[in-house]
């Protein structure tokens, strides 16, 4: 009987995708791989179970985070701080809280009630005259003695009152309001256009063409000057500065921390307007300089 040779058919059913006999045709189709992606599967999978791999990795990625908060820090370093201001002179009479106990003062010029040193020495100086006590006009009957103790005790009473009054028209003894009241005053006097165009020079002009729209003369002004950018921005300055000195014993006044982020959102929108006007003129270098601002406080977004 001849032997039995057992061999592969050559044809097998067709199944949708053509069969290879080949063995070398199967290489070329599925060669093997020489590198590995560092984001694939296998790099993962290979670096979790290699304690060296997985060391360098954490120490990159460590490496990286101090790095951005690194940066982090000196951008927010070289833009400043939105709310509080560079210590000025200005912006620490704006800080000072007026109370103490002092002895209170005639001629101090910070005084309550609108009172002013003037008409308070004025008023003083009229109520000793209205309350002198009057002379015998008999000098025959009059008694030199009782006329002395009069007068001393006339004198003593007046020095009462006028300790009375100006303890009451003090500005240390009257609340916030009337401190707020009075740096608005100071902030209208230092940065109204009533005073400061008298010393400051105009914004640089610009280019004018044949075509341009001539303007009319505007009209002078009359009384101070409460509307314009600057003043209002420094108002709103004294206004935050309140606030933040408020809100550093206080951290849970809600109320209060969303009054503080509209007015710094407010004075970010007016000190932008006051640069496009101004074109960085000297309106805006005095007021950035007096109040002390950063750029953060116009600058980009302010999140709080």
């Amino acid at each position: 009987m001849p032997p039995r040779f057992l061999l592969q058919p050559s044809f097998k059913a067709f199944t949708g995708s053509s069969h290879v006999q080949s063995p070398l045709a199967a290489l070329s189709l599925n060669p093997s791989r020489t590198s590995i992606r560092a984001g694939s599967a296998e790099t993962r999978e290979r670096r979790r179970h290699d304690p060296f791999l997985m060391a360098q990795s954490r120490q990159r990625k460590a490496a990286n985070l101090s790095r951005q908060q690194a940066l982090a820090e000196e951008r927010e370093s070289s833009l400043g701080d939105p709310v509080e201001s560079a210590p000025t002179s200005f912006v620490q009479e704006l800080k000072t809280v007026r109370s103490g106990p002092q002895a209170p003062s005639s001629t101090d010029a910070s005084l309550n009630y609108f009172v002013t040193p003037e008409g308070l020495r004025e008023a003083l100086e009229y109520s000793k005259n209205l309350t002198s006590p009057l002379e015998n006009p008999d000098r025959d009957t009059a008694d030199p003695q009782l006329e002395k103790e009069a007068s001393e005790r006339h004198l003593q009473e007046h020095h009462n009152a006028q300790e009375a009054i100006s303890r009451i028209v003090k500005i240390s003894n009257g609340n916030t309001q009337d401190q707020m009241r009075l740096h608005i005053q100071k902030c209208i006097e230092t940065f109204g256009r009533h005073n400061t165009d008298k010393t400051l020079p105009p914004k640089p002009a610009a280019v004018s063409h044949q075509s341009a729209t001539e303007h009319p003369e505007k009209t002078p002004r009359v009384g101070q000057d409460t509307g314009s950018p600057e003043v209002q921005v420094a108002i709103l300055t004294a206004k935050i500065l309140n606030l933040s000195r408020h809100l550093q014993t206080t951290n849970k006044d809600k109320h209060n921390k969303r009054n503080l982020r509209l007015l710094v959102h407010k004075r970010q929108k007016l000190l932008q307007y006051l640069r496009r006007k101004e074109r960085g003129g000297p309106r805006w270098q005095h007021l950035i300089e007096t109040l002390g601002l950063s750029d953060a406080a116009w600058k980009g977004e302010i999140s709080m």
